[in-house]
């Protein structure tokens, strides 16, 4: 599997370059700045994109945006964000399309090699990756604005936020600890109340979340 990775810190590119490789994975390139992770990504066509949200030239959002770019010329690009924040904006942005294959990482949270690793394998499969944190927050601006009739139940806004986290329904019944059927019924609750339409595919998990938060817009 072949990753482009940007990261301005070199300690911790370099340390990212070493783990990953060390775990299977080809760095097709490894990168400081906007600039040149633009060109890797439209040259390379990586399999997956790790990505620090700021990066030089500007330190804003550079390497977010790249990565939006990326996305917008090859649709469904996986990309796997990293940051030191909880950025409400970038989160929604990063799932505005519906389309998966998206994670979003606060660094100071990835605990251990496994727990990345994993993140950036689901996010090549074309699952999703959210840190807790993401999720919470901007699940809780939205609860705040929360209206009928799709007004989530409290377990139901559980079971969204750990779908977020691109929890399969046997997950999020271990942890849980209810049945596997027991979440399949919140799951169909959950798009029966957005309107969309009852699916397996992880994709339409993703579009619950994002239709979820578009209506307290």
């Amino acid at each position: 599997m072949r990753v482009v990775l940007a990261e301005d810190l070199f300690l911790l590119r370099d340390g990212l370059v070493r783990l990953l490789e060390a775990h299977g994975f080809e760095i097709a390139a490894a990168v400081e700045s906007g600039p040149e992770l633009a060109r890797a990504l439209a040259e390379l066509e990586p399999d997956v994109a790790v990505v620090d949200v700021r990066l030089p030239p500007t330190h804003t959002d550079e390497g977010l945006q790249c990565a939006l770019r990326a996305r917008r010329d090859r649709p469904g690009l996986p990309v796997l964000v990293l940051s030191q924040h909880v950025e409400q904006l970038y989160a929604r942005e990063l799932l505005a399309d519906g389309s998966g294959a998206v994670g979003y990482l606060l660094k100071d949270r990835v605990f251990d090699a496994e727990q990345f690793v994993d993140a950036v394998r689901r996010v090549a499969g074309g699952g999703t990756a959210m840190d807790p944190q993401v999720i919470q927050q901007l699940l809780s601006r939205r609860a705040a604005d929360d209206r009928p009739p799709a007004r989530l139940t409290p377990r139901e806004l559980e079971v969204l936020e750990l779908m977020a986290q691109g929890r399969s329904n046997a997950a999020i019944a271990g942890q849980l600890v209810v049945t596997e059927r027991a979440i399949a019924k919140h799951t169909s609750n959950i798009f029966s109340k957005l309107e969309l339409e009852v699916s397996d595919d992880d994709n339409r998990r993703v579009l619950a979340v994002l239709a979820y938060l578009d209506q307290g817009r």
